[in-house]
């Protein structure tokens, strides 16, 4: 494995369509994971959801939620694109 950053493994990159669904976004990630006792050391979300990028840093795995248009402006794909990429798309439900 390439190593890009001395501190983490994965960034997750993800956008919403609007800053509500960004922050349940946000929410479900850090329910699901506190459940396996796996908790953000970030700012609360409730803190950073209206500035339409929200960030949850669980140390090995930094999770990136933004809010479309912001994603496009700030462009951390590029800032990044010596990383290798995973892709994923979850299923419908």
């Amino acid at each position: 494995m390439l190593k890009v950053t001395n501190f983490c493994d994965y960034f997750v990159i993800l956008s919403a369509s609007s800053l509500r669904k960004a922050a349940a976004i946000a929410e479900a990630i850090e329910e699901e994971l506190a459940k396996e006792k796996i908790n953000s050391r970030s700012a609360p979300v409730a803190v950073q959801k209206e500035s339409g990028w929200i960030l949850l840093d669980f140390s090995s795995v930094i999770v990136h939620i933004f809010y479309k248009p912001l994603r496009e402006f700030y462009c951390l794909e590029h800032l990044w694109q010596d990383a290798p990429r995973l892709r994923f798309r979850l299923p419908p439900r």
